[in-house]
C-alpha cells in the first residue's frame, strides 16, 4: 500500500465553489452545471450492451432487473446504441446545464433511432436539436 501525504488549500471562489488548489499553484475550476441525462443514458447504453456482448448478463431482461427498471425503459435505453456513432459522440458530449430545461431527452430523439439508415437519423437529429 502507497500512502501520499501532499499540503492543500482548499478556498471558495467569489460563486461560493469549493476550490483545490497546492501552494502556489493555480488550479482550474470544474464547469458549473450538470451532465445532461440523456449523456448519461447514452453511456449506461453502451456500458449495457458491453456487458451483454461479454455474457455477464443474458438479455435486456436480466439487465432490467439489475438496473431496477422496467423491461421497455431498458429497451428504449439500449436503443440509443443504434444511433450513428456521430450523433452517439454528440449526446456523450453535450454541454453541462448550467440552468434551466435540458435541450435534448431521450423521449424527444425515439424518432430519430427508430430511423434505420444513418443518413436519414443525421437529418432528423439536425432538425431535432435546431
Amino acid at each position: 500500500m502507497i500512502t501520499v501525504k501532499r499540503k492543500l488549500n482548499i478556498t471558495r471562489n467569489s460563486r461560493g465553489q469549493k476550490v483545490l488548489a497546492t501552494k502556489g499553484e493555480h488550479v482550474e475550476t470544474v464547469p458549473a452545471g450538470r451532465i445532461p441525462r440523456v449523456s448519461r443514458l447514452m453511456a449506461l447504453a453502451i456500458v449495457f450492451d458491453r456487458m451483454v456482448q461479454d455474457g455477464k448478463v443474458e438479455d435486456i431482461s436480466d439487465l432490467a432487473r439489475l438496473a431496477h427498471v422496467s423491461q421497455p425503459r431498458m429497451t428504449q435505453i439500449m436503443n440509443l446504441n443504434l444511433l450513428a456513432p456521430d450523433i452517439q459522440e454528440a449526446l456523450l458530449f453535450l454541454p453541462p446545464v448550467t440552468k434551466g430545461r435540458e435541450p435534448v431527452h431521450e423521449k424527444g430523439l425515439r424518432d430519430v433511432v427508430a430511423e434505420v439508415d444513418w443518413g436519414r437519423q443525421r437529418s432528423r437529429w439536425n432538425q431535432a436539436i435546431l
